[in-house]
């Protein structure tokens, strides 16, 4: 499974649709200002979103800093309907660690909340660059380590920790769990790795080969790596990037779900991260939805994939 290249399939009737409305709209994530990509990923999220899942509660919080010089982190927790308690996710919305929010993810973790029958807890992480590395990863270790402790006052298990993001917030999800092994806590039962970036400016093939005309471009990535690495040296340490990770490290995190897409540009780099996994020992399943591009899960409005990979996510976490 893991010793094979993921390749691409045909691409699919209603993501060349989406990549119509792209045109259309003449959306691009680094045209411009960080201000304006955000802009333009909430135009393409209402685009391709649908109507709010309705689920038990949605409580919108304010997770303590563990520093002077952390402020408090916004956070969004939907509860789902029933009695718990319930698995508890942590997720970390994508966009480049420029863009996205609890708001672009909105729907994506409403309707994780009801398919897996989760406590799911979204969270808006200081974004670059009026905030670079490592402002990111620590907002994201301490929203999980407050998911744990608190888990039991939204019908969540603080026994059972998911975490789980897309793209930079995939990033996140392999930070964390490095960083809990580094510290010993929290106790992380799985980490969901969806169309994760991985690396710094590691070669890929998929970053040629996708990097123009399917959503995510390569001069997005290096435009949004840019404003995350304030310092390049920095992009060397493994809570920037975990690829950087000794195979020691890696051993210790929990086993992994990683998920990549055909036609993404992301798509070789977060196969090469199952694969280091794998071969440190971590238990790794691994999904490469071949006729897909970047950030699908959030175009169910349009993409009717994007709920077979919501389900199968769900079905990660039920696993769990």
């Amino acid at each position: 499974m893991f010793d094979d290249r993921p390749v691409r399939g045909d691409l699919d009737d209603h993501v060349e649709n989406v990549l119509d409305l792209l045109n259309e709209y003449d959306i691009s994530l680094s045209a411009s200002t960080p201000e304006m990509a955000r802009q333009q990923l909430e135009v393409l999220t209402d685009l391709s979103g649908t109507e709010p899942e309705e689920v038990g509660a949605v409580t919108d919080v304010e997770i303590p800093g563990d520093a002077p010089d952390q402020p408090a982190i916004p956070a969004r927790v939907y509860e789902p309907t029933g009695t718990g308690p319930f698995p508890t996710v942590v997720y970390y919305p994508g966009g480049g660690f420029v863009t996205g929010s609890v708001d672009t993810h909105d729907n994506l973790c409403r309707l994780l909340c009801k398919r897996a029958e989760a406590t799911v807890v979204s969270v808006e992480y200081r974004k670059a660059p009026e905030d670079p590395w490592p402002a990111a990863p620590k907002d994201a270790y301490v929203a999980a380590r407050w998911a744990q402790s608190n888990a039991e006052e939204y019908g969540g298990d603080g026994d059972t920790l998911v975490l789980a993001g897309d793209s930079a917030g995939g990033n996140l999800s392999a930070v964390v769990s490095l960083m809990a092994v580094d510290r010993g806590m929290p106790d992380i039962d799985r980490q969901l790795l969806l169309y994760p970036a991985t690396t710094y400016m590691d070669p890929m093939q998929s970053r040629a080969q996708n990097g123009d005309g399917y959503f995510i471009t390569s001069h997005d990535l290096l435009w949004f790596a840019a404003q995350y690495m304030a310092d390049e040296f920095d992009a060397h340490n493994p809570w920037a990037f975990p690829m950087n990770a000794r195979p020691e490290y890696l051993a210790e995190t929990p086993p992994a779900f990683v998920m990549t897409c055909g036609y993404d540009p992301l798509r070789d780099e977060g196969h090469a991260y199952a694969v280091e996994l794998a071969e440190a020992g971590v238990d790794v399943e691994y999904t490469n939805y071949e006729s897909m591009i970047h950030g699908f899960l959030n175009m169910e409005g349009i993409v009717d994939r994007a709920y077979d990979g919501i389900d199968e996510v769900a079905e990660q976490i039920h696993e769990a």
